[in-house]
């Protein structure tokens, strides 16, 4: 059996951007894809970084063990402020146990939509 860790605890995006309107049936959005290999679940804080004006930190989400998790940035909330629209923002995701974390970006803003994905950027 491999005890080799399986991911990082930190975890960053640094560019985010949610469109104001989208075309056709799918919504533009952007999702932090989270990948949990541990048996336990893995206990997040998601802080969300912008250009001119203070973070909207440790936003908590859990994901559970042997799961993944497709978090909407849009969906993210603290004390009932959330990610506005056409604003640009960086993600910070923290965990307690090792995780792996991609990022995806819909763009319906046009017709011919664009769908782009990468991982995140690891901290050890």
């Amino acid at each position: 059996m491999n005890n080799r860790k399986k991911g990082e605890l930190s975890w960053y995006i640094p560019d985010g951007y949610i469109p104001p309107l989208s075309s056709g049936d799918l919504v533009s959005h952007e999702s932090i894809c989270v990948l949990n290999c541990n048996n336990e679940t893995a206990h997040l804080k998601v802080t969300i970084y912008f250009e001119d004006r203070p973070p909207l930190e440790e936003i908590p989400y859990e994901v559970k063990g042997k799961r993944t998790s497709h978090i909407r940035t849009s969906s993210l909330e603290k004390d009932g402020e959330k990610i506005p629209v056409e604003v640009p923002y960086a993600i910070e995701v923290q965990s307690d146990i090792p995780i792996i974390v991609q990022y995806s970006r819909l763009d319906s803003t046009q017709k011919e939509l664009a769908l782009m994905s990468t991982m995140a950027f690891p901290i050890g």
